[in-house]
């Protein structure tokens, strides 16, 4: 673990960033503890939706963009959803983060409930 001193909003915090074998980054601030995405993770992220949209399921599925827990689900399978309504909340790292809709769409299938655990990346909900 290397420690370092950062400054966020004009305050200095003491933290230490551990880099496991499987190459996440988690920084520990007191007795917390967060994720970080680097550059690097962004832009491999970026290379997954790509080759997801190229497959033969492009834009009919909705991913999780970070890991987090299902917050809170405001639509129902069938409803017609507008681009940009909110879907879902996702609770990462102690803040609310809004899905919403990429297009003018129609729920097909929810594939998690409330309180569920995501990894970045798990398919939340099928659209048509």
């Amino acid at each position: 673990m290397e420690e370092l001193v950062v400054r966020v909003d004009g305050k200095e915090y003491k933290v230490f960033v551990e880099e496991t074998e499987e190459g996440k980054i988690f920084v520990h601030c007191g007795s917390d503890v967060y994720e970080v995405e680097t550059k690097k993770d962004a832009e491999q992220s970026a290379v997954e939706r790509l080759q997801k949209k190229s497959s033969g399921d492009a834009g009919k599925e909705i991913v999780a963009p970070l890991p987090g827990v299902i917050y809170d689900i405001k639509v129902k399978e069938g409803a017609d959803v507008s681009q940009g309504q909110s879907l879902f909340t996702l609770m990462a790292m102690k803040m609310e983060n809004d899905i919403t809709a990429p297009r003018d769409c129609k729920i097909k299938e929810i594939k998690v409930k409330k309180n569920d655990n995501v990894n970045r990346g798990d398919v939340l909900v099928l659209i048509e």
